[in-house]
């Protein structure tokens, strides 16, 4: 860590403490005395538990009337996180969203058609203020309506969709289904919010005719807009003068050296209203080395391969959704979308797994359903029980989508 990188740090911890959460988080440390990265990485992380027992206000580190807005996880369980925003917070955000629109190379020329959800959720409004910063025409539509999206999408002739993966895909496939695509002017999607796989991202860009863009965020750190891939599509552009970026064991909690795949740790350097340090985001991804040939002189991560805590243990083995994608994009007739289902019948766990395919239902479906059980039994070591079903039988979801169902507790 440079020396100028852990000055940042000690600045954004001394703001931190004017909170009652940090104050106490940090009760008998001196910042002061944190002199190398050593001394940092001994601090105690910051988990999303935490910041629900914070609620409503406890991360406040600047007064009442320094705040302009606050924001909510998107979660539907459990106690929410309330993140306070200043005005300088709200500005930073927006340049940083700027940076990631000028990053898939959007100018004030494109009509960014935006679908993410407004209100308490950090994304749609995220979205919006990039774009206007950037000079662009933004088309701030939020989620549902499909008709009307599609309508507005045709006659604003809007040129950039962003979105979740699963509703560009819901829209690439209404698009389809109505024959308007030659009426639709898109040349780029900007998709955030939940992982996604190879064939899901060759449907969408095949489907809707454009290049697709990784943007990543999450609401406890400002939101959408805090990373960005390039058009070389070899990870995302992370904004280290904002923000600063660990990869740790999610086990031990050691930090990892660069290339290997952990879990994202993330520190604030300029937030104002709720600062965080060492907030562990349960992404599980990698730091890619050297510099990208696009020329942007930030950092990249790797595209998000998952969390460390949306795993299942079935049988004693650790299943990744990730890993399931895997097994399934190598497999020729199976399709992006897919679910596993986890039950207890019988003393014994069941899995699952429904897949879709272009397929005709028969004998070809038999074959199919064989092969991926095959398959997830050499590469994950358990018997699956694989159910072909057709294209668009599985849920759509203008959110995001759930791939895991655990009905075992």
């Amino acid at each position: 860590m440079e020396i100028e990188m852990l000055g940042k740090i000690k600045n954004a911890m001394k703001n931190a403490v004017k909170g009652d959460f940090y104050k106490n988080r940090f009760s008998g440390i001196d910042i002061d005395e944190i002199k190398s990265t050593e001394d940092f990485e001994k601090l105690p992380f910051t988990d999303k538990e935490d910041l629900r027992q914070a609620y409503p206000l406890g991360l406040q580190a600047v007064p009442d009337e320094k705040v302009v807005r606050i924001h909510s996880s998107s979660g539907t369980t459990g106690t929410p996180v309330i993140i306070p925003y200043t005005q300088k917070d709200v500005d930073d955000w927006a340049i940083m969203f700027k940076r990631c629109y000028e990053t898939a190379e959007l100018t004030n020329l494109d009509r960014i058609h935006i679908t993410p959800g407004y209100g308490l959720w950090t994304a749609g409004i995220g979205f919006q203020a990039g774009g206007e910063l950037l000079g662009a025409m933004t088309i701030p539509m939020g989620p549902g309506n499909t008709d009307k999206q599609i309508r507005m999408m045709i006659d604003m002739k809007s040129s950039v969709l962003c979105a979740t993966s699963s509703y560009a895909l819901l829209l690439a496939e209404e698009i389809a289904k109505r024959g308007c695509g030659d009426k639709i002017h898109l040349k780029k999607g900007i998709i955030g919010s939940e992982r996604w796989g190879e064939k899901m991202r060759q449907r969408i860009a095949c489907e809707l005719g454009v290049k697709l863009y990784d943007i990543y965020g999450l609401t406890e750190i400002y939101g959408p807009g805090i990373g960005m891939s390039c058009k070389y599509e070899c990870g995302m552009h992370v904004w280290t003068d904002y923000l600063y970026f660990e990869i740790i064991d999610p086990k031990t909690g050691k930090v990892l050296p660069e290339g290997e795949i952990g879990e994202l740790v993330i520190t604030t350097l300029c937030k104002e209203g709720a600062p965080l340090i060492r907030y562990r985001t349960h992404d599980l991804t990698r730091f890619i080395a050297g510099k990208c040939e696009c020329g942007l002189d930030y950092p990249r991560i790797d595209t998000l391969i998952g969390r460390s805590d949306d795993m299942v243990k079935v049988k004693g083995t650790i299943i990744y959704p990730s890993r399931v994608e895997e097994i399934l994009k190598a497999i020729d007739g199976v399709s992006s979308e897919y679910q596993i289902m986890i039950d207890h019948l019988h003393g014994k766990d069941i899995l699952t797994l429904f897949f879709e395919t272009p397929l005709e239902m028969g004998a070809e479906f038999a074959k199919l359903e064989k092969a991926v059980e095959r398959e997830f039994k050499n590469k994950i070591g358990i018997t699956a029980n694989a159910k072909a079903v057709g294209m668009g039988e599985l849920p759509r979801s203008e959110k995001k989508s759930t791939r895991v169902f655990d009905n075992r507790y």
